[in-house]
């Protein structure tokens, strides 16, 4: 039985150039090797490699790209028309374009009047013939050629008939696709829809894309608009990062028409792919992840409401607008003061416990207690998990602390040092040790594992990773609560904990402890 294939949408990123443009976002060459392989393993049609015109980083990105083995995208160099009064052949960024081999280029020419008479201070019709002639020339060479209409929707609120004989200077200098640019990110999508369809009705032969910004956050919206009035590419970044506030993210445009409009955008079954590529692009990028973004954030299919996971625990789709598999995300359950025995039961199948509604009920009640002292449960499962261990008839915990003491001392000669013993039951022994460390919690990591060492050797495997503080009632002065947040790590596997107290080092002890019972009765349950 066959099928009507679906439309395809051919998905142009420019995560390389343009994004790189958005504060804080620096890539070195082997960084923006690493992206173009990650794109091209997603099954992006473009990648936009960067301007090869404008510094020397680029031009080796060039020159190396071309020993990559990608098997979906073209990469594309980024460059302008050349200078006003000049000859294309003459013009440095146009020659570059070549120098850069790639088999397609992208040229950046001037829509708006504005720009026009301001910023490179041309005549309409010497903007209009730089146009034509550039491209001509690209197209001459054998390049693909894409024009990049800079501010087009500005530009055609301005001007209308001249933007338009802007887009008719580039198809007859040969463009292979006309890119309608709302480069100010201002627009608004029935303005964008608009003024495309006149656009395609005016151009009917000639293949359209869009290149949108997010200045009023509408740049997803503004994408989708277009592809309603025939444009075929859509151009945008991982992430959305870019100039000012933000490229339109293709994180959300993809799914947005593979799984709400009917398109293909990737190859079948890469869509899964996409929350891995958007976070290994942010480690690259040396950017925290956006826990909030739409299908591929870690919040994206969070539940924390108690209501809402009651709901979805007879029917997963009532509070999720898809599957979060079909773009390689997870659904999770979190544990706060607004949770109820519905969070515990799933956070218990989780955890693979098997916890009554009782105990549900009794955990759910010992959490809303300890939040209301400072706690917090939302990034610290593992101290949910051992508040459920706990509940367990059979459960025997792997230590048990007596005491310990913390003394930080400044002596002569010597400086500031801190010193930790700890007494714990340990399998029926009583273990006390002392040891010094780098601060206070440092210490008291230190005696806590020589104390449990000799039973536990699989410990020096645990690695604490992180360690934040974090002040809930600043106005209390020193007396005020603190609560703590480590994280540790096993091999792959990271867990969370947290305590919380008007001292620093009992909060500190209580999330460090929980964080070695938890490894010390779970992950080598796991992961012996």
């Amino acid at each position: 039985m066959s099928t009507t294939p679906k439309p395809t949408i051919e998905v142009y990123d420019t995560t390389l150039r343009d994004g790189t443009q958005g504060e804080n976002i620096s890539l070195s060459v082997d960084d923006k090797l690493r992206v173009t392989q990650l794109l091209d393993e997603l099954g992006v049609a473009y990648i936009e490699g960067g301007w090869p015109g404008s510094n020397p980083k680029d031009a080796e990105y060039f020159r190396r790209v071309r020993e990559l083995p990608l098997h979906h995208a073209k990469v594309t160099a980024f460059g302008m028309t050349c200078r006003v009064g000049s000859q294309p052949q003459d013009d440095a960024n146009v020659l570059a374009l070549l120098e850069a081999e790639t088999p397609a280029v992208t040229v950046v020419g001037k829509t708006s009047m504005l720009h026009v008479t301001e910023v490179i201070r041309a005549t309409p019709e010497e903007n209009l013939r730089i146009i034509r002639e550039s491209l001509a020339y690209l197209k001459a060479h054998g390049r693909e050629v894409l024009y990049d209409a800079e501010h087009y929707f500005d530009g055609y609120k301005l001007n209308a008939e001249y933007a338009l004989q802007t887009l008719q200077a580039a198809v007859e200098g040969g463009a292979d696709m006309l890119v309608l640019c709302d480069t100010n990110g201002g627009s608004l999508p029935w303005e964008i829809e608009e003024m495309t369809r006149v656009v395609a009705e005016r151009f009917p032969d000639v293949r359209l894309g869009i290149h949108a910004h997010n200045d009023g956050e509408l740049a997803v919206a503004n994408t989708l608009a277009a592809v309603r009035q025939g444009v075929v590419q859509v151009q945008g970044t991982i992430n959305g990062y870019g100039e000012r506030c933000g490229n339109a993210n293709l994180c959300s445009i993809v799914p947005d028409l593979e799984l709400k409009m009917g398109y293909r955008c990737l190859p079948e079954g890469h869509l899964q792919q996409l929350t891995r590529v958007s976070r290994t692009v942010s480690e690259i990028a040396n950017v925290t992840p956006n826990t909030n973004a739409p299908y591929v954030g870690k919040s994206a299919f969070a539940h924390k409401g108690g209501m809402h996971v009651a709901a979805i625990r007879r029917n997963i789709d009532s509070y999720q607008h898809i599957d979060p598999a079909l773009v390689g995300n997870k659904m999770r359950v979190l544990v706060s003061d607004l949770s109820g025995r519905g969070n515990m039961l799933s956070k218990a199948e989780e955890f693979e416990l098997d916890l009554s509604p009782d105990e549900a009920r009794e955990v759910v009640q010992r959490i809303k207690e300890l939040e209301h002292r400072g706690f917090v449960f939302e990034g610290a499962e593992a101290s949910v998990a051992m508040l459920m261990r706990r509940l367990q008839p059979d459960y025997k915990p792997p230590f048990e602390l007596v005491d310990f003491m913390v003394v930080v001392e400044n002596r002569e000669g010597r400086g500031v040092f801190a010193e930790a013993t700890v007494k714990v039951n340990v399998q029926g022994e009583t273990i006390h040790t002392a040891a010094e460390g780098n601060g206070p919690v440092d210490a008291l990591d230190n005696a806590l594992r020589k104390a449990l060492a000799p039973a536990y050797p699989a410990l020096a495997e645990f690695h604490l990773v992180d360690y934040k503080v974090r002040i809930l009632d600043g106005q209390n002065g020193t007396a005020a609560t603190t609560r703590v947040l480590i994280d540790t790590r096993n091999g792959a596997h990271r867990w969370s904990t947290v305590g919380a107290s008007t001292n620093i080092i009992e909060a500190s002890w209580l999330a460090l402890a929980d964080s070695v019972e938890y490894g010390l009765t779970h992950v080598m349950q796991c992961c012996p």
